[in-house]
C-alpha cells in the first residue's frame, strides 16, 4: 500500500518504509544512485522500527530511552520540589555567637557549670563558656579521648574522659585546681584491660555506675563517691598536705603552672597531680542475667522448698524447667527452623545495659535507718539488651551484700529503649514491639486513689523509620499520638540523625538532619521557630554525625564544625577545626523565654516538661498541694494530723530506745 505524492498525509508525518529485497550498496557518486521507487517502500510503526534494529543496538537504545525518562522524572521532582520550597516560609537561620578554634579535631564536648570541656588528641582541655578562652589543657595520653562526661556537683564538678584503650579516669574540678581521682578500670597487664562502654554519675554525685567489658563479659561496677571527703580535704588544704610544699602551693594558685606550653602559660587552673583524693568505694558488681537452663528437680514442691527468696516473683525471673521439658521445647525447634538454622550465623554481640540513678519517691522509698542528704539517688535501675525485665537495685548496701534486685518491672517485649527525665519524675521504656510504657515515679501508682490521677507527660519519640511523634498522656485517659516530623521518603538526606531537648526551653528540642540543617522545634504547635548553622559554606559528609553539646544550665548549645575529608588535604596540619557556640537568647525570635514557652503554666506546675528541680522543691510543691486538699475537708485535716502525732511519738519511743 502506497500514498501518492503531495498527499495530505504526507504533510502531516513523513512515511517511513522499508526497502523490498536485498541490500545494494549505493555507487560511489550521488548522481549514480537509482531512485527510490515507491512500490518498494512498506510504512510501518516507528516503535516496531526500533524494536527491529539488531543487538546489541536494540538494547542500548532502551537503556538510553530509560535513562532519559528517568533523568526527566528527577528534574520534574526537583522543580516540584523547589517551587514547593519557596512557596513556603523558611524559618529564620541565625549564625553562631561565639567560636573556639581548635588545632586538632575535637571529638567529643561536655557543658557543666560556665565551662566546656574538649576531649581530643592525647587529653581533653577546658574552655570558659561564654569568653572562648581557653584556661587549662590537659594532654598527658599516648590516645586520644573519644568521650567525656561532666556532672555539677555544686561548687565542683566531676569530670569522667575515655580514651580510645577504653580507660576511664575520674577527675575533681574544684575552683582553680584539677584533680586526678582514679583511673577505674587501667591495669598493668594489657591482656587483662577492661574496656568502658558507659558510665552515669548520680544527680549530685553520690554514686557512679561503669559499664566495663573485658575477656568475652560485660558487667556493671557501681561506687560511692566520697564527694564530702574530697570537699573537706581541700578546703582545709593545711590538715592534710605535706608541711614541705606549704609555701609554694599560692604561687600555684595565683600564677597557673610553670610549662612550656603557651596554651598552659596563660592558663588560670592548675592541675595538683601532688594531691591525693580518697578513692571511690565499690560497693556492688551487676552481672546480666542468666539464660534460663533446665533443672533436675522432680516436682513443684522440690521447687519451693529450695527457694530462699521470693524476689521478682511473677515477673519472669526465677523459671525452674525439667531438662526433659526444655529438649523437646529444643527438638521442636530445630526440627521446625532447620532450613534457618543450617546457615552460618554471625556471632552474637554481648549484652549491653542501659541504667539510670533514681531519687526517693513513692515506689522506692529511702530505709529509715539510712541517714544521707536529700536528694541522694536510692535505687539503680538497669534494663539489658533482649531482656522483658527492669531491675531494681538498692544502693544501701556493701560489697559483701549479694547484688540480688530488690525489684522487677517484666514488660510484654524486650526493652528497646528507655529515657529518665532530667528531674527523675519520669521513666520512658520503649519495647521492641513499639509500645511505650511512661512512669510517674514522683507520684508512683495506687491501686485505689481517692481522686482523679492528674499525672500529665508529653514525650518525643523517635521511630526506626526516622519519624518524628509527639505522645500525651493525662491521668487514666488514653494517649494520644501525633506526627511531628513524617518519614522522608524519597529525600533521605533531610533523615533525622539526632534529637536533643533544650532544658532552658520547655517543650522544644533540637533537630538534627543528616544534611546538615539544625532546627528548633516546637512540639506544642508543631512547627519549626528557628534554624542554626555556623558561617559560610560547610561541606558535609553524608551520613552527618554530629558532635553537640546542650547546656542543661544555660539556653545555650554548642556544635562541631564538621567538614568533608575528601575537600581536604591530606595533610591536616593546616586545617582550622571549630566548635560553634549558639545562644537561644541571642536571637530575636527567642529573646524573652517565657514569653515564648508555649506550655501553659498549669502544665509547667504539674511537671509536663520537668526540669532539674532540687528535692527540697519537689517537697515543697507536694506538700502544698496536699495542704491545698486538706483545706477543703476539715475532717480529713483534722484525720491526718492525728496520724502525725502518732508517728512523731512513735519514732520518739524508737529514739529513746537507742
Amino acid at each position: 500500500m502506497s500514498f501518492p505524492r503531495g498527499s495530505q498525509t504526507q504533510k502531516i508525518k513523513r512515511p517511513i518504509g522499508t526497502r523490498k529485497g536485498p541490500l545494494e550498496l549505493p555507487p560511489p557518486t550521488e548522481k549514480d544512485w537509482p531512485k527510490d521507487d515507491e512500490q518498494d517502500h512498506v510504512l510501518v510503526d516507528p516503535d516496531e522500527e526500533l524494536d527491529s534494529l539488531p543487538q546489541p543496538y536494540r538494547m542500548i537504545n532502551k537503556l538510553v530511552n530509560l535513562l532519559f525518562e528517568q533523568s526527566w522524572e528527577i528534574i520534574e521532582e526537583r522543580n516540584a520540589l523547589r517551587e514547593a520550597e519557596s512557596s513556603q516560609i523558611q524559618p529564620t537561620v541565625y549564625p553562631p555567637l561565639g567560636e573556639i578554634q581548635l588545632n586538632k579535631m575535637p571529638n567529643c564536648m561536655a557543658v557543666s557549670q560556665d565551662y566546656v570541656f574538649i576531649g581530643g588528641a592525647k587529653g581533653f582541655s577546658i574552655y570558659n563558656l561564654y569568653s572562648a578562652k581557653q584556661i587549662y589543657a590537659w594532654e598527658k595520653l599516648k590516645v586520644d579521648v573519644t568521650s567525656i562526661w561532666a556532672t555539677d556537683l555544686g561548687n565542683e564538678i566531676l569530670i569522667a574522659p575515655v580514651d580510645e584503650m577504653g580507660i576511664i579516669r575520674l577527675f575533681y574540678f574544684y575552683k582553680e585546681g584539677l584533680y586526678l581521682v582514679k583511673a577505674i578500670n587501667e591495669v598493668d597487664d594489657t591482656s587483662k584491660q577492661t574496656t568502658c562502654i558507659k558510665m552515669e554519675i548520680s544527680q549530685g554525685g553520690d554514686f557512679a555506675a561503669f559499664l566495663l567489658q573485658g575477656a568475652g563479659d560485660i558487667w556493671l561496677d557501681v561506687y560511692k563517691l566520697p564527694k564530702e571527703t574530697w570537699l573537706k580535704k581541700l578546703e582545709h588544704p593545711q590538715l592534710t598536705s605535706n608541711p614541705k610544699k606549704k609555701v609554694r602551693q599560692p604561687q600555684l594558685n595565683t600564677l597557673g603552672p610553670i610549662s612550656a606550653d603557651p596554651l598552659e602559660m596563660d592558663a588560670n587552673v592548675s592541675f595538683k597531680g601532688d594531691i591525693k583524693l580518697s578513692l571511690p568505694v565499690y560497693i556492688m558488681k551487676i552481672k546480666p542475667p542468666k539464660p534460663v537452663t533446665g533443672t533436675t528437680f522432680k516436682s513443684p514442691l522440690e521447687v519451693f522448698a529450695k527457694i530462699k527468696d521470693c524476689y521478682g516473683l511473677g515477673s519472669g525471673q526465677n523459671h525452674f524447667i525439667k531438662d526433659s521439658q526444655w529438649e523437646q521445647q529444643a527438638e521442636i525447634f530445630n526440627a521446625s527452623y532447620k532450613k534457618y538454622l543450617d546457615k552460618e550465623w554471625e556471632e552474637e554481640p554481648l549484652s549491653t545495659a542501659t541504667f539510670y540513678f533514681l531519687l526517693p519517691s513513692c515506689l522506692f522509698a529511702m530505709p529509715t535507718e539510712v541517714k544521707g542528704p536529700s536528694g541522694m539517688a536510692c535505687v539503680l535501675g538497669i534494663h539489658w539488651t533482649r531482656s522483658h525485665n527492669f531491675f531494681l537495685y538498692s544502693l544501701n548496701r556493701t560489697l559483701k551484700d549479694k547484688a540480688d534486685p530488690e525489684g522487677v518491672w517484666p514488660c510484654a517485649a524486650p526493652i528497646a529503649v528507655s529515657q529518665l527525665s532530667c528531674s527523675s519524675s519520669y521513666l520512658v521504656l520503649a519495647c521492641e514491639d513499639g509500645v511505650l510504657t511512661l512512669w510517674d515515679l514522683a507520684k508512683g501508682q495506687n491501686m485505689y486513689p481517692e481522686g482523679p490521677v492528674k499525672s500529665q507527660m508529653k514525650c518525643v519519640v523517635l521511630c526506626t523509620d526516622a519519624s518524628l511523634h509527639l505522645v500525651e498522656a493525662s491521668g487514666t485517659q488514653g494517649p494520644t499520638i501525633s506526627v511531628l516530623v513524617e518519614r522522608p521518603v524519597k529525600h533521605l538526606d533531610k533523615t533525622i540523625c539526632a534529637v536533643a531537648p533544650v532544658p532552658a526551653l520547655p517543650g522544644m528540642v533540637l533537630i538534627f538532619s543528616k544534611n546538615g540543617s539544625v532546627c528548633l522545634m516546637d512540639v506544642a504547635k508543631r512547627e519549626i521557630i528557628c534554624a542554626f548553622a555556623p558561617p559560610g559554606a560547610f561541606p558535609l559528609e553524608v551520613p552527618w554525625k554530629p558532635v553537640f553539646a546542650v547546656s542543661p544550665d544555660h539556653p545555650c548549645f554548642l556544635l562541631r564544625g564538621d567538614y568533608s575529608h575528601e575537600t581536604a588535604s591530606t595533610d591536616d596540619a593546616g586545617i582550622q577545626y571549630s566548635v560553634f557556640y549558639f545562644n537561644f537568647e541571642a536571637c530575636p525570635l527567642l529573646e524573652n523565654i517565657s514569653k515564648n514557652c508555649t506550655i501553659p503554666q498549669r502544665d509547667l506546675d504539674n511537671m509536663a516538661f520537668p526540669q532539674a528541680l532540687p528535692l527540697e522543691k519537689r517537697c515543697e510543691r507536694f506538700l502544698q498541694k496536699s495542704y491545698r486538699k486538706l483545706e477543703k475537708n476539715p475532717e480529713k485535716e483534722e484525720e491526718h494530723w492525728a496520724r502525725l502525732q502518732r508517728y512523731s511519738l512513735s519514732l520518739q519511743r524508737e529514739n529513746f530506745k537507742k
